[in-house]
C-alpha cells in the first residue's frame, strides 16, 4: 500500500469533486446513494450532457436545496460515479494480479483483464457516457489519471515480484503508461464500429503482452 501511495500525488482538482457534505448519519448515507442512483438512471437514459441538477432533485424527491447540501454542481455527482466506477476496477486489478508469480501467469492475468475491461465497457452506459467525456473536463481528466497512477503501481509491484533484478523506475513507467493507454484504447475502442473497436483492444493487448516480455 505504501508502495502505491508514494507514486500518487495529492490533487486538489479531485477533491473539487467530491461531496461538499460528507454522509455520516445512516439517513444521510441513504440519500445521498438516492441522489447518485436517479443520477445514474439520468445519465443512461439521456447522458451525461442532458442531465441537470433539477431533474436529479425531481427523480430523488429532494429540494434543490438538499441536494446542493451534498454536491455543489453536476461535475461533483459526475465525479463521484467516476471514483466509484475506479475503485471497482482497481479492486479487480488488484484480485488479478495479487497472486501473480511468473511471466506466463501475468500475461495471462492481464489479458484477461483487458477483456474484462472491454467488456464492462460495452455493458455500462453511464460508465461509458462518464469515461467517454473525461478528456473535456480537467477535474474528470485528474481523476482519471489519479487511477492510472494507482494502476501503474499495482502492474509495477507485479513485474517487480517476477522479476526484483529489473530496472524499477522503467517499471513503473512503462506500468503506468500501459494503464493510461489502456483506458485511451477503451475509450477508442467504444467510439467506433465494433468490429473495428475488438480488433484495436486485440492489438493493444498484443502491444503490452511484447512490452512485458521485453521488461
Amino acid at each position: 500500500m505504501n508502495e502505491i501511495a508514494s507514486v500518487v500525488p495529492a490533487s486538489g482538482d479531485r477533491e473539487a469533486t467530491m461531496p461538499r457534505k460528507e454522509p455520516t448519519q445512516r439517513r444521510s448515507k441513504e440519500r445521498v446513494e438516492r441522489i447518485l442512483s436517479c443520477a445514474s438512471t439520468l445519465i443512461a437514459t439521456g447522458g451525461s450532457d442532458a442531465m441537470r441538477m433539477s431533474d436529479v432533485a425531481q427523480m430523488a424527491e429532494i429540494s434543490i436545496g438538499s441536494l446542493y447540501q451534498y454536491f455543489p454542481d453536476k461535475g461533483s455527482i459526475i465525479g463521484t460515479l467516476a471514483e466509484r466506477y475506479n475503485a471497482l476496477g482497481r479492486e479487480c486489478i488488484a484480485d488479478a494480479l495479487q497472486n501473480v508469480s511468473d511471466m506466463k501467469g501475468l500475461q495471462t492475468s492481464f489479458a484477461e483483464l483487458i477483456d474484462t475491461y472491454h467488456a464492462m465497457f460495452l455493458a455500462e452506459p453511464v460508465m461509458r457516457d462518464i469515461w467517454s467525456g473525461t478528456q473535456a473536463d480537467k477535474a474528470l481528466r485528474d481523476i482519471d489519471l489519479h487511477d492510472s497512477r494507482l494502476n501503474g503501481a499495482v502492474l509495477a509491484a507485479a513485474r517487480l515480484r517476477i522479476n526484483p533484478a529489473a530496472d524499477r523506475a522503467r517499471l513503473e513507467s512503462s506500468s503506468f503508461l500501459i494503464m493510461h493507454l489502456g483506458q485511451a484504447t477503451m475509450h477508442l475502442a467504444i467510439s467506433v464500429e465494433r468490429g473495428e473497436g475488438d480488433a484495436l483492444v486485440e492489438t493493444f493487448k498484443r502491444m503490452v503482452l511484447r512490452e512485458m516480455l521485453a521488461g
